[in-house]
């Protein structure tokens, strides 16, 4: 039985603090995104943002044991890759993935960072995923159905050739990292209302092969394409307002807006 909170004003508040202090970590990392850098000084910078300008913690340092304050994924890596020795390289393309902890709220929101200049696949991958998240994000209001989501995602996966991956989806989010509903980000039958007062995140994961991916058997988290193509994601969390959405982790480099009325 699904367990779903609508979330109360001090709650929103809170959940509005904490996703606008996740959304800065990614703005504050960007200039760092250069060939050369290491995945693992990438992840000390944010960690280090977070505690001391953000007055934070990262929600994934020791989360069911994982090692590092964030998830940075390069290329074939779908999620879920550990930050460390990498060095990025010319062309790649980088998802970073912060969870921020505040006030016992969570903030959830990832972006693709392109390492200099990359190929034209790449690029259309990249602005894919994106496309994708925002069109999912203009379906949600009360009264709509959380497969619309999926079904959007969908169709713009479809036209551009490539594939969702099934493996993993959204989720609700508010006092904790992970809670009901789950959001799946190909269309789908699983009919449920979205209401007034929901939070959760929209993250769909593209792949330009096979959707298929596989985890890294030694070390339990780095999910890879099946096919080593690359892979591109976006996420945000989101609020279902009266009449429509909020953006709880929009950043100042999106030409989208903060709050949709529908």
């Amino acid at each position: 039985i699904m367990d779903i909170t609508l979330k109360s004003p001090s709650e929103i508040e809170k959940l509005r603090i904490v996703g606008a202090a996740t959304a800065r970590v990614l703005e504050m990392i960007e200039p760092y995104v250069v060939p050369g850098v290491t995945t693992e000084e990438l992840d000390n910078i944010m960690n280090e943002y977070i505690q001391t300008k953000e007055n934070a913690v990262s929600a994934d340092l020791g989360y069911q044991g994982y090692p590092k304050a964030t998830c940075i994924s390069v290329n074939e890596v779908v999620c879920h890759g550990i930050p460390g020795p990498h060095k990025l390289r010319e062309g790649d393309i980088v998802n970073i993935d912060v969870t921020v902890l505040k006030d016992k709220y969570y903030g959830d929101c990832s972006r693709m960072y392109i390492v200099g200049r990359t190929s034209p696949r790449n690029e259309q991958l990249c602005k894919c995923a994106q496309e994708a998240m925002y069109a999912a994000i203009r379906t949600v209001r009360p009264g709509s159905n959380l497969a619309d989501i999926g079904a959007a995602i969908q169709k713009i996966a479809d036209k551009a050739g490539f594939s969702i991956v099934r493996d993993y989806c959204g989720h609700g989010i508010g006092s904790g990292f992970h809670e009901d509903p789950q959001v799946l980000h190909y269309k789908n039958n699983y009919n449920l209302i979205i209401q007034e007062g929901m939070c959760f995140t929209i993250e769909p994961m593209i792949n330009a092969g096979t959707y298929k991916v596989k985890v890294n058997r030694k070390d339990g988290w780095t999910v890879t394409t099946a096919d080593k193509q690359p892979s591109a994601q976006y996420e945000h969390t989101l609020l279902v307002t009266k009449d429509g959405v909020e953006v709880l982790t929009l950043r100042k480099d999106e030409d989208f807006p903060r709050i949709i009325s529908n």
